[in-house]
């Protein structure tokens, strides 16, 4: 009896931290063609006990930022350097156990192996979180990886 409750704690200590390192902001898809324009979708959930604020998502150096998506119950910050637009701020109470979903449009580059979207998530209480890391990291940076486009 001991010892499937110890096999039985020890696959939902497992279930449980893969439940945690799953949960991050994301930027989908995983995966688009060089030099399309694409619509990129930020999914943001709140994993712990306090709500999130807002997001904020670095854009690429080398994508060309097109369009946001029009608010619906939540508002948003263009953050430009030169006229280009660097990064988007958007602005929403996401409780726990809740998650959000923010679009926008851009130009993917012509080259290049994938695109880093580094982001910010801020907390009700001032406190961050940077999802700015390499892939399998604690808090990794959400990523979409370029192909070329198929021959026609």
């Amino acid at each position: 009896m001991r010892i499937a409750a110890r096999g039985l704690l020890v696959v939902v200590v497992a279930l449980a931290a893969v439940s945690a390192a799953s949960a991050h902001v994301t930027v989908w898809p995983k995966t688009s063609t060089f030099g399309t324009y694409e619509k990129y979708t930020v999914r943001v959930p709140t994993e712990g006990s306090l709500a999130t604020t807002s997001v904020e998502v670095e854009l690429p150096a080398s994508a060309t930022f097109i369009a946001v998506g029009a608010p619906v119950g939540h508002t948003y910050e263009l953050k430009k350097s030169g006229g280009r637009v660097t990064s988007v701020v958007w602005s929403m109470r996401i409780g726990p156990g809740e998650f959000a979903e923010f679009a926008f449009v851009a130009r993917n580059p012509q080259a290049g192996a994938e695109l880093v979207w580094r982001a910010t998530q801020r907390f009700e209480d001032g406190s961050s979180t940077q999802w700015s890391g390499a892939p399998g990291s604690k808090q990794p940076a959400p990523t979409t990886t370029l192909t070329p486009r198929p021959p026609r």
